[in-house]
């Protein structure tokens, strides 16, 4: 049975058996029954007013949709959060604050602040996903962690109807995590972020062996901000997949991070095996490696596969389900624990 959209108030409507095929970057064909579309915060407002957070389910937030999958249909209503603007706050001679809404392209946000000389994400150039999602995940990559430019966000809390701030210290980052993935998770609906970035002078981190590479191959050898910007889309775009045209949600799982004890035990088994330093005596190991070395690197199984380029990478070559998806990346957690004794634990949010 199909039941129309539902205005609950002005400019605010329920859509009905929404498919989300567009809306999750791994392509997953789910369908939502509910579904709202966020371009202002005063929507929230709204929602909490018709009750809309206090008889249902809380709701699935989508930003982009490029760190989810989607396991069948959703049995909450959809937020699709698209908050949009950028702006600068305050400025001084060496740092600059801008604020962005959490319906930002994050890739867009980067490039507006490369090509204003705002340093301080041009490492995290070309992360899918939305300005909002950033924080939740902490993202990192080449070095760099969105932590390391983080002021604070401003959230929604369905259970009360107010808007708070979080600063830096109240968001708990970790190692792709934060206090919205833990005790906060289902509790906030992130509206917005600042950043504080750096004008002059800039503060240059190459350190990442992949960037020393490139920049010693290309010649370089004083990088500035743009430098590192291109050479981060560079790297990126020849080991992932464009999901347009491959569905995929980026890098499955997160980089395992073991003691040192251990670590050493393994790397008597396996002198190759690549790590890096993760303090407190701890070693982190890339998963990608990991489970290349298991063989699933380029493997499919039916509509499923692992990318050739990128192990790390799990890629739908079809039509694939949300439950096929989810399969495949139980059969690689297995195969890693078998053989490295190592548990793998996704990076991507796993939605019922």
């Amino acid at each position: 049975m199909t039941h129309p959209d539902r205005e609950i108030s002005k400019n605010v409507t329920v859509q009905q058996n929404v498919g989300l095929k567009p809306y999750n970057t791994l392509g997953i064909d789910a369908v939502a029954n509910s579904f709202i579309e966020v371009t202002d915060q005063d929507t929230l407002g709204k929602l909490y007013k018709e009750g809309f957070f206090s008889d249902q389910k809380f709701p699935i937030i989508l930003g982009g949709g490029s760190n989810v999958l989607l396991k069948g249909d959703p049995k909450s209503p959809v937020l699709k959060i698209s908050i949009p603007g950028i702006r600068v706050t305050d400025e001084s001679d060496h740092f600059v604050r801008i604020e962005a809404g959490a319906g930002v392209n994050w890739h867009e946000l980067v490039t507006w602040a490369v090509e204003r000389n705002f340093g301080g994400i041009e490492n995290l150039a070309l992360i899918p996903g939305t300005t909002g999602a950033a924080p939740i995940q902490n993202i990192g990559a080449y070095g760099v962690e969105l932590s390391d430019t983080f002021e604070s966000l401003r959230a929604f809390l369905p259970e009360s109807g107010e808007f708070n701030t979080f600063y830096y210290t109240d968001c708990e980052f970790g190692y792709r995590d934060s206090i919205f993935k833990r005790e906060l998770k289902g509790k906030a609906i992130i509206t917005g972020i600042v950043l504080k970035l750096r004008k002059s002078p800039h503060r240059i981190n190459d350190s990442y062996y992949a960037l020393k590479n490139h920049f010693n191959e290309a010649g370089v050898s004083r990088p500035v901000i743009r430098d590192v910007y291109d050479a981060v889309v560079s790297i990126r775009r020849s080991k992932l997949p464009d999901p347009s045209v491959l569905g995929n949600a980026g890098s499955f799982f997160k980089n395992p991070v073991v003691d040192k004890s251990f670590f050493e035990t393994l790397e008597k088994r396996y002198p190759e095996m690549p790590s890096f330093p993760a303090g407190d005596g701890l070693i982190k190991i890339p998963a990608g490696w990991l489970i290349e070395q298991a063989g699933w690197k380029g493997k499919r199984i039916g509509n499923v596969g692992t990318y050739r380029n990128q192990a790390l990478v799990i890629v739908n070559h079809g039509d694939a389900t949300g439950e096929e998806i989810f399969g495949h990346a139980i059969r690689i957690q297995k195969s890693v624990q078998q053989k490295f004794d190592i548990e793998l634990v996704p990076e991507v949010n796993i939605l019922e």
